[in-house]
Protein backbone atom coordinates (compact mmCIF):
# COMPACT_ATOMS: atom_id res chain seq x y z
CA UNK A 1 0.00 0.00 0.00
CA UNK A 2 1.49 3.34 -0.99
CA UNK A 3 1.72 6.36 1.30
CA UNK A 4 -1.20 8.14 -0.42
CA UNK A 5 -3.49 5.20 0.32
CA UNK A 6 -2.13 5.11 3.88
CA UNK A 7 -3.15 8.77 4.27
CA UNK A 8 -6.65 8.07 2.90
CA UNK A 9 -7.19 5.04 5.14
CA UNK A 10 -5.79 6.99 8.10
CA UNK A 11 -8.31 9.77 7.51
CA UNK A 12 -11.12 7.21 7.20
CA UNK A 13 -9.98 5.75 10.52
CA UNK A 14 -10.13 9.23 12.08
CA UNK A 15 -13.65 9.62 10.70
CA UNK A 16 -14.63 6.31 12.27
CA UNK A 17 -13.10 7.42 15.60
CA UNK A 18 -15.08 10.67 15.40
CA UNK A 19 -18.27 8.65 14.94
CA UNK A 20 -17.34 6.41 17.87
CA UNK A 21 -16.78 9.47 20.06
CA UNK A 22 -20.07 11.03 18.97
CA UNK A 23 -23.01 11.40 21.35
CA UNK A 24 -25.66 8.70 20.76
CA UNK A 25 -28.84 9.69 22.62
CA UNK A 26 -31.17 7.24 20.84
CA UNK A 27 -28.86 4.39 19.87
CA UNK A 28 -29.38 4.52 16.11
CA UNK A 29 -28.06 8.04 15.53
CA UNK A 30 -24.75 9.58 16.46
CA UNK A 31 -24.27 13.33 16.99
CA UNK A 32 -20.84 14.43 15.72
CA UNK A 33 -19.36 17.94 15.47
CA UNK A 34 -19.85 19.27 11.95
CA UNK A 35 -16.41 20.93 11.94
CA UNK A 36 -14.71 17.62 12.71
CA UNK A 37 -16.41 15.79 9.82
CA UNK A 38 -15.94 18.74 7.41
CA UNK A 39 -12.22 18.96 8.20
CA UNK A 40 -11.75 15.21 7.65
CA UNK A 41 -13.66 15.35 4.35
CA UNK A 42 -11.49 18.27 3.17
CA UNK A 43 -8.38 16.27 4.03
CA UNK A 44 -9.77 13.24 2.13
CA UNK A 45 -10.38 15.34 -0.99
CA UNK A 46 -6.88 16.79 -0.69
CA UNK A 47 -5.40 13.27 -0.37
CA UNK A 48 -6.93 12.04 -3.64
CA UNK A 49 -4.30 11.01 -6.24
CA UNK A 50 -3.02 13.79 -8.50
CA UNK A 51 -4.13 11.79 -11.57
CA UNK A 52 -7.78 12.08 -10.53
CA UNK A 53 -7.43 15.82 -9.83
CA UNK A 54 -5.73 16.33 -13.19
CA UNK A 55 -8.40 14.29 -14.97
CA UNK A 56 -11.17 16.37 -13.38
CA UNK A 57 -9.40 19.57 -14.38
CA UNK A 58 -8.90 18.29 -17.94
CA UNK A 59 -12.56 17.32 -18.22
CA UNK A 60 -13.56 20.80 -17.05
CA UNK A 61 -11.31 22.25 -19.74
CA UNK A 62 -12.54 19.94 -22.53
CA UNK A 63 -14.73 22.58 -24.20
CA UNK A 64 -12.01 25.16 -23.77
CA UNK A 65 -9.47 22.87 -25.44
CA UNK A 66 -11.83 22.21 -28.33
CA UNK A 67 -12.45 25.94 -28.75
CA UNK A 68 -8.72 26.71 -28.64
CA UNK A 69 -8.01 24.02 -31.24
CA UNK A 70 -10.73 25.40 -33.49
CA UNK A 71 -9.41 28.98 -33.06
CA UNK A 72 -5.90 27.81 -33.82
CA UNK A 73 -7.09 26.01 -36.95
CA UNK A 74 -9.05 29.02 -38.15
CA UNK A 75 -6.08 31.33 -37.51
CA UNK A 76 -3.71 29.07 -39.40
CA UNK A 77 -6.17 28.85 -42.26
CA UNK A 78 -6.71 32.62 -42.27
CA UNK A 79 -2.94 33.24 -42.21
CA UNK A 80 -2.40 30.76 -45.01
CA UNK A 81 -5.19 32.35 -47.06
CA UNK A 82 -3.80 35.83 -46.45
CA UNK A 83 -0.34 34.69 -47.46
CA UNK A 84 -1.74 32.99 -50.53
CA UNK A 85 -3.67 36.11 -51.51
CA UNK A 86 -0.53 38.22 -51.12
CA UNK A 87 1.49 35.82 -53.22
CA UNK A 88 -1.26 35.69 -55.81
CA UNK A 89 -1.34 39.47 -56.11
CA UNK A 90 2.42 39.67 -56.50
CA UNK A 91 3.13 36.68 -58.69
CA UNK A 92 2.66 36.00 -62.39
CA UNK A 93 2.14 32.30 -61.59
CA UNK A 94 -1.44 32.78 -60.34
CA UNK A 95 -2.73 29.28 -60.94
CA UNK A 96 0.29 27.55 -59.43
CA UNK A 97 0.05 29.67 -56.32
CA UNK A 98 -3.71 29.01 -56.02
CA UNK A 99 -3.17 25.26 -56.28
CA UNK A 100 -0.42 25.43 -53.66
CA UNK A 101 -2.59 27.54 -51.37
CA UNK A 102 -5.42 25.01 -51.62
CA UNK A 103 -3.03 22.20 -50.79
CA UNK A 104 -1.70 24.13 -47.79
CA UNK A 105 -5.25 24.90 -46.68
CA UNK A 106 -6.30 21.26 -46.91
CA UNK A 107 -3.16 20.13 -45.11
CA UNK A 108 -3.71 22.65 -42.33
CA UNK A 109 -7.35 21.61 -41.98
CA UNK A 110 -6.34 17.94 -41.84
CA UNK A 111 -3.60 18.65 -39.29
CA UNK A 112 -5.98 20.66 -37.11
CA UNK A 113 -8.64 17.99 -37.31
CA UNK A 114 -6.05 15.39 -36.30
CA UNK A 115 -4.91 17.55 -33.37
CA UNK A 116 -8.52 18.04 -32.31
CA UNK A 117 -9.27 14.31 -32.63
CA UNK A 118 -6.22 13.35 -30.57
CA UNK A 119 -7.10 15.91 -27.89
CA UNK A 120 -10.65 14.55 -27.68
CA UNK A 121 -9.40 10.94 -27.57
CA UNK A 122 -6.95 11.77 -24.78
CA UNK A 123 -9.63 13.65 -22.85
CA UNK A 124 -12.03 10.69 -23.20
CA UNK A 125 -9.32 8.25 -22.08
CA UNK A 126 -8.54 10.38 -19.02
CA UNK A 127 -12.27 10.73 -18.24
CA UNK A 128 -12.80 6.96 -18.48
CA UNK A 129 -9.77 6.29 -16.27
CA UNK A 130 -10.91 8.87 -13.75
CA UNK A 131 -14.44 7.38 -13.73
CA UNK A 132 -13.01 3.88 -13.18
CA UNK A 133 -10.77 5.10 -10.35
CA UNK A 134 -13.64 7.01 -8.76
CA UNK A 135 -15.91 3.94 -9.03
CA UNK A 136 -13.25 1.77 -7.34
CA UNK A 137 -12.83 4.29 -4.52
CA UNK A 138 -16.62 4.55 -4.14
CA UNK A 139 -17.01 0.74 -4.06
CA UNK A 140 -14.26 0.47 -1.44
CA UNK A 141 -15.88 3.16 0.67
CA UNK A 142 -19.28 1.44 0.39
CA UNK A 143 -17.86 -1.91 1.51
CA UNK A 144 -16.07 -0.21 4.39
CA UNK A 145 -19.25 1.60 5.45
CA UNK A 146 -21.25 -1.65 5.32
CA UNK A 147 -18.68 -3.41 7.49
CA UNK A 148 -18.67 -0.51 9.93
CA UNK A 149 -22.48 -0.53 10.19
CA UNK A 150 -22.52 -4.33 10.62
CA UNK A 151 -20.00 -4.01 13.48
CA UNK A 152 -22.06 -1.25 15.09
CA UNK A 153 -25.19 -3.40 14.81
CA UNK A 154 -23.40 -6.33 16.43
CA UNK A 155 -22.06 -4.14 19.26
CA UNK A 156 -25.53 -2.72 19.93
CA UNK A 157 -26.96 -6.24 20.05
CA UNK A 158 -24.33 -7.28 22.59
CA UNK A 159 -25.02 -4.20 24.70
CA UNK A 160 -28.76 -4.96 24.65
CA UNK A 161 -28.06 -8.50 25.82
CA UNK A 162 -25.85 -7.21 28.66
CA UNK A 163 -28.55 -4.75 29.77
CA UNK A 164 -31.23 -7.47 29.66
CA UNK A 165 -29.06 -9.86 31.71
CA UNK A 166 -28.38 -7.07 34.23
CA UNK A 167 -32.11 -6.43 34.62
CA UNK A 168 -32.76 -10.13 35.17
CA UNK A 169 -30.02 -10.32 37.80
CA UNK A 170 -31.36 -7.24 39.61
CA UNK A 171 -34.87 -8.70 39.59
CA UNK A 172 -33.57 -11.98 41.05
CA UNK A 173 -31.69 -10.15 43.79
CA UNK A 174 -34.75 -8.06 44.63
CA UNK A 175 -36.93 -11.17 44.91
CA UNK A 176 -34.29 -12.96 46.99
CA UNK A 177 -33.99 -9.94 49.28
CA UNK A 178 -37.75 -9.79 49.76
CA UNK A 179 -37.89 -13.51 50.49
CA UNK A 180 -35.02 -13.20 52.93
CA UNK A 181 -36.66 -10.26 54.72
CA UNK A 182 -39.91 -12.11 54.88
CA UNK A 183 -38.19 -15.23 56.24
CA UNK A 184 -36.27 -13.27 58.91
CA UNK A 185 -39.38 -11.64 60.30
CA UNK A 186 -41.18 -14.94 60.39
CA UNK A 187 -38.31 -16.59 62.29
CA UNK A 188 -37.90 -13.77 64.82
CA UNK A 189 -41.50 -12.88 65.62
CA UNK A 190 -44.02 -15.10 63.92
CA UNK A 191 -46.99 -13.25 65.40
CA UNK A 192 -45.82 -9.92 63.85
CA UNK A 193 -44.16 -11.14 60.64
CA UNK A 194 -47.20 -10.43 58.49
CA UNK A 195 -47.09 -6.75 59.50
CA UNK A 196 -43.56 -6.28 58.01
CA UNK A 197 -43.81 -8.32 54.85
CA UNK A 198 -43.09 -6.46 51.57
CA UNK A 199 -46.22 -5.98 49.53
Amino acid sequence: MNSQQDVIYGLMSELEDALDRGFSPFGYYSVVKKDTVTTLLDKLYAALPDEIKEARALLRRKDELQYEAQQKAEKIIADAQAEANRLLSESDLLRAVQREAEKIKEQVINDCEEIKRKALDEADAVRIQASDDAAKIKDGASVYAEQLLANLEQNLGQMQEIVKNGQIQLEKRRVEAEEQLSGNYVNQRPEYAKDFQMQ
